[in-house]
């Protein structure tokens, strides 16, 4: 089956005309009625009002329902007032209190969703297939490069807008709103709540406090990148995602924070850490890797500044104070040791733009999780645009056996990109993708699986007793379709701290589809289900990506 189209970019005024871009734009309110209904056809309403949206934030609109009860499905709707255009039905469901005792919740993690490099595909699999409860997004929700750059979609006509690299409030809003052109996005917005967080290129490449990659407060800098500074450039991206993203302003003191944390019942905590924006110290920006490295055993050296380092830590202890079964700590980048000397050399084998060029504030998060005995921590990471499956190891200061686990803290599940292309190179083959990940499993003792070669997703069923992973593959990217292959199941028992062993092996099986398992078997099988009809078929595409 092949699905194809997009939905109409959004604009009730014409601000999103390029040959009207600088014109003053309308400042007059616009009438909203919305309702919120238990059934979808919207008749036992239990909460409706009125509210007003002006360009001053982008015509978008967010309604903070009162009176919803915890854990239940609720359908929604807007309507311009005093008139018969309504917007779709939409459906979204609370999260339970902190006390109540829920016996399974289910998510879907994603990370790194590039416009230009391909279709979405990965948003609507688990959406058509009412799999999860909730969307968790890792960071990278949008890319800030004109076509080109970084993505290539004029053959597939998927260009980024506005066509240049994005700095202004405009340039911001208008990328978000092409990006919200994507069907799958849509429908996955539409029937599910989603919990964001942003990585770097919500802003620009590599951000961290004072710079990026490519703009940095200089001089030079400043007049090269268009006269705009790194604050205001991360001013107006932080802005324009506060207007679009699904979530209220976390602290109406503090506009750059967005780390926070949801109680899920008794059952698990969802910590969702910035390891980007907010006070990071100085990153690997390509130009300084020899740098970076030299002081990434540094003791000041932070991922997130002290002010959220030490709400990290103390919410970790109070999770495990209130009994919450799990935790689940989403992190933008891979915390776990990646040894890529095959890629990097042995001058810089290690990826300092993540948790190993700031070992002093890994060791602070070890040390927390170890020293106070809280186990039963589940890592979830993106940004690498690959498949990761770690024990969690505090190496060499606790002994580790990669064979059995014992000595972990807990498991890391990193998954790879929507759309963004491998780490590895673009279009390579599986041959070539899995032999990387072979010598990368060989590299890194507790690194138990390794993907580098498709794009996609991957869920979290909860439960008292386990936490099972399934990780999922898009066949193709290069078209709108409803395909996934199945790549590896995991499970993680209550109490076990370690990745499940299956005879020798962690993968449920004994088998993983593609990649790269230690003690088990790789079979390709192309096995594909059709996430529109639910049916299974063997799938042959000559590219993944652009």
């Amino acid at each position: 089956m092949i699905m194809s189209g997009t939905v109409p970019l959004y604009n009730p005024v014409p601000i999103y005309n390029d040959t009207d871009e600088g014109k003053p734009v309308s400042t007059s309110p616009v009438c909203l009625e919305y309702k919120v209904a238990t059934d979808q056809s919207l008749t036992n309403v239990v909460d409706r009002g009125q509210v007003h949206t002006s360009s001053d934030v982008d015509y978008t609109v967010k309604v903070e329902v009162v009176g919803l009860l915890p854990f239940t499905t609720y359908y929604y709707q807007f309507s311009v007032c005093g008139s018969n255009n309504t917007s779709p039905i939409g459906r979204t469901k609370t999260t339970p209190l902190a006390t109540d005792k829920v016996s399974k919740v289910s998510l879907a993690v994603f990370s790194c969703s590039n416009y230009p490099f391909g279709y979405f595909n990965a948003y609507g699999n688990p959406a058509r297939k009412d799999s999860v409860d909730y969307m968790i997004h890792l960071g990278d929700y949008i890319y800030e490069y004109k076509s080109n750059d970084y993505g290539y979609g004029w053959s597939i006509n998927r260009v980024p807008l506005p066509d240049r690299t994005i700095f202004t409030l405009y340039d911001y809003r208008k990328r978000l709103a092409t990006y919200r052109t994507d069907a799958d996005l849509a429908y996955s917005h539409q029937h599910f709540p989603w919990i964001t967080v942003w990585d770097d290129h919500e802003v620009a490449d590599n951000t961290y406090r004072d710079g990026s990659s490519e703009l940095n407060n200089t001089e030079a800098s400043f007049v090269s990148d268009g006269g705009v500074s790194v604050d205001q450039r991360k001013m107006n991206a932080v802005r324009a995602y506060f207007e679009w993203m699904p979530l209220r302003q976390v602290d109406m003191d503090d506009n750059l924070r967005i780390w926070r944390s949801f109680s899920i019942g008794s059952l698990v905590d969802y910590i969702a850490l910035d390891t980007r924006q907010y006070d990071r110290s100085i990153t690997d920006l390509y130009w300084n890797t020899d740098y970076v490295h030299e002081i990434s055993n540094d003791a000041g050296r932070s991922m997130m500044g002290s002010r959220q380092e030490h709400w990290f830590y103390s919410t970790l202890k109070a999770s495990k104070a209130r009994g919450a079964t799990w935790r689940v700590i989403g992190s933008q980048t891979v915390f776990s040791r990646l040894n890529e000397s095959l890629a990097y050399g042995n001058v810089n084998p290690l990826d300092y733009d993540a948790w190993d060029g700031y070992m002093a504030n890994k060791n602070r998060t070890l040390q927390t999780l170890y020293e106070n005995n809280i186990g039963n921590n589940i890592i979830i990471s993106g940004d690498s645009h690959a498949n990761w499956v770690s024990d969690v190891v505090w190496l060499d200061t606790h002994q580790y056996d990669p064979a059995t686990g014992a000595g972990s803290i807990g498991v890391e599940f990193a998954g790879t990109a929507v759309t963004s292309q491998s780490p590895a190179g673009q279009n390579i083959t599986l041959a070539t993708a899995n032999l990387y990940s072979q010598a990368l499993i060989e590299a890194n003792r507790e690194l138990q699986w390794s993907e580098l070669y498709y794009r996609g997703y991957y869920e979290l069923h909860i439960s008292h007793e386990k936490v099972e992973a399934q990780y999922f593959g898009m066949p193709t990217v290069v078209s709108r379709n409803p395909y996934e292959i199945s790549l590896a199941n995991f499970t993680v028992l209550n109490g076990a701290n370690r990745l499940e062993r299956h005879n020798g092996t962690v993968a449920v099986g004994g088998v993983v589809e593609n990649g790269a398992i230690k003690g088990g078997r790789t079979v390709q099988t192309n096995r594909t289900n059709s996430t529109d009809t639910g049916m299974y078929l063997i799938t042959h595409y000559d590219q993944e990506d652009l």
